[in-house]
């Protein structure tokens, strides 16, 4: 009894990381190869234990479930509520470079390399330092402002 616990187990594992590779994971990757290797292995242990005629029959039935689960997987819409519908269209900074101008003088709140967080008149902005690694804390100064990007340099 086992046995067949075992492979039938290993199957199902096996056509359900099929699925999800073929449906969430799309490419070779190691959840289809893993789900591959699983029902190869199960299909396996029915030969080795069963006989030839009951492992024909495993082979037989697992392409048939992998096939119809594949044809209503696609088929049915089942998957439209996962799927992404809107797009980002907004951009870092959007807005906000008309309340900063150049000589604005901040603080960093994360380390600069060369992209970080900095604070300036208490709002948080997206930052980029000429190059330069800025410590968490240093205080900066806005060196030039170019549409979603704000440019700055440590106030020595």
């Amino acid at each position: 009894m086992i046995e067949w616990i075992t492979v039938i187990a290993l199957i199902i594992v096996g056509l359900g990381f099929i699925i999800v590779e073929v449906l969430f994971v799309p490419g070779t990757t190691f959840v289809g190869v893993l789900g591959f290797i699983a029902v190869a292995f199960g299909l396996y242990l029915g030969f080795t234990y069963f006989g030839m005629e009951p492992g024909i029959w495993l082979t037989a039935g697992s392409s048939v479930v992998l096939a119809i689960s594949l044809y209503f997987s696609f088929k049915g819409k089942t998957w439209d509520k996962f799927s992404l519908k809107e797009t980002i269209s907004s951009k870092v900074n959007e807005g906000y470079a008309g309340a900063l101008h150049v000589g604005d003088e901040g603080i960093a709140v994360s380390t600069l390399k060369p992209f970080g967080k900095a604070e300036f008149s208490e709002k948080l902005y997206e930052v980029k330092s000429l190059g330069n690694y800025l410590d968490s804390g240093t205080k900066i100064k806005i060196i030039k402002i170019n549409t979603n990007n704000i440019f700055v340099e440590p106030i020595t």
